[in-house]
């Protein structure tokens, strides 16, 4: 045994004992959820959502306001008065006071009233629709931060792997180099190797905590909050299979999608405004009755038989007719008429918009199955030419050289394969997602 080699051993017992340390110190109360847990907490935490609620309970406040203008307005009023005449021959202080109860409904105002209910009902279901799709939204960006997750884990074992070959392969120089089979420079070469990999093994470990950051934050988990993810069980079938054909998801993503919904329904609320616009050239008719009396203090009499005597009931009709209205009318038309056509574009952008990714998701798909398969043999092939030129190199008949490049070629397979693998998952899911607004990880 050299004089290095116990360096190295207690170096690794050290590494070990911290690995066992750091896992016996983790919180008991970690939370360990799936995909299915993320969004179940998204639902009810996200302050996004919880804000977006909030536009649905104005709506249903302008909703009920608008029912309420079918029924007629009340109103009491009583004035008051004191009035001082000094030069006046008579009383020169009177008091006068009046009472009245209003009442007034409209009978016709050119359907502004049922315009305005139908308006106000496509807005609550507009502003349900608006929750839903920030919620796909917020469900899409998890389920991407998820499988990223799941790649950034099982990438760390790969280069793990990695690190223990190459350091067993560093171990295994330093005795060549010892023992004058190799020269130093090769030595230093293969450690440098050794030492990147270590290196790789951290940058996992940062990208993964990275991630897992980003997921809190995602569902408004406090700092102190500690956060696994669960383990999926990725099949080859998985990857390989091939996807329904990209027609019928895109059919099935034009019936699914919530953002298309929402336009859809600002088109109608914009036809709905045309119609009422187009009221102001109606008469508008309404009612008005009304019970009144006073007092007046210089006539004298008491203020009851004042009272009694000055009762006085009222009815009226009034009709309103439009005829010239500085082109008021004409104008809420005209910008109802465009508001529906820029309706109408919308619906289009949104449709070609969906076009557009289910494409995308596609061309990724098959993308990664390419890459997967030629993965599988290039791994094949990697591992066979590492396993022999290891072996050749334990024995000592084999150039530096040969050995760095065949470990490189190794580990560039590996992650090669890795990313495709969870490309592959991501672009299925997110078909899945696109046809039936729902998906499953488990």
């Amino acid at each position: 045994m050299t004089a290095k080699q116990p360096k190295l051993i207690v170096a690794s017992l050290l590494l070990c004992a911290a690995a066992a340390c750091a896992a016996a110190q983790e919180p008991a109360d970690t939370l360990r959820w799936t995909y299915a847990d993320c969004v179940a907490h998204a639902r009810e935490h996200n302050i996004e959502l919880k804000q977006s609620s909030l536009n649905r309970e104005n709506a249903l406040s302008a909703l009920e306001e608008a029912n309420a203008q079918w029924a007629p307005s009340l109103s009491f009023t009583t004035t008051h008065g004191f009035t001082n005449t000094p030069w006046s021959e008579g009383n020169k202080n009177v008091y006068a006071s009046s009472y009245g109860v209003n009442a007034a409904w409209t009978v016709w105002d050119g359907g502004r009233r049922s315009g305005e209910i139908k308006r106000n009902k496509a807005e609550v279901r507009k502003s349900e629709n608006d929750t839903e799709t920030l919620f796909r939204s917020i469900e899409t960006e998890l389920l991407s931060i998820y499988i990223d997750l799941l790649y950034a884990r099982e990438a760390i074992s790969v280069n793990r792997s990695q690190a223990e070959a190459s350091a067993a392969q560093a171990e295994r120089a330093e005795r060549l180099m010892q023992s004058g089979r190799i020269a130093a420079p090769e030595y230093a070469q293969i450690k440098a190797q050794a030492d990147a990999d270590r290196y790789n093994v951290v940058s996992a470990e940062a990208s993964y905590a990275s991630q897992r950051m980003q997921l809190k934050r995602l569902l408004e988990l406090g700092i102190n909050s500690q956060l696994e993810i669960m383990p999926v069980d990725v099949t080859e079938e998985q990857v390989i299979a091939p996807l329904p054909p990209m027609e019928q998801s895109y059919a099935m993503a034009l019936e699914t999608d919530a953002e298309l919904q929402g336009k859809k329904i600002a088109a109608e609320i914009a036809e709905i405004n045309i119609r009422t616009a187009k009221s102001g050239h109606y008469p508008d008719i309404s009612l008005q009755a009304g019970l009144s009396s006073g007092y007046y203090s210089n006539p004298g009499g008491n203020w009851a038989t004042q009272m009694k005597h000055a009762f006085n009931e009222n009815v009226g009709l009034t009709i309103s007719v439009p005829i010239f209205d500085q082109k008021k009318t004409k104008t809420a038309i005209s910008q109802a008429k465009i508001a529906r056509l820029n309706s109408m574009l919308d619906i289009e952008s949104r449709e070609n918009e969906i076009a557009r990714t289910v494409e995308d998701w596609y061309i990724s798909m098959n993308s990664a199955q390419t890459r997967y398969s030629a993965g599988l043999s290039r791994l094949e092939s990697a591992r066979l030419s590492s396993d022999l030129v290891n072996e050749r190199f334990q024995v000592g008949y084999v150039q530096v050289t040969e050995l760095l490049q065949a470990h490189s070629t190794l580990a560039s397979a590996r992650h090669e394969l890795l990313q495709a693998k969870y490309m592959a998952l991501l672009a299925r899911k997110m078909v899945e997602y696109l046809r039936n607004a729902t998906v499953s990880l488990q």
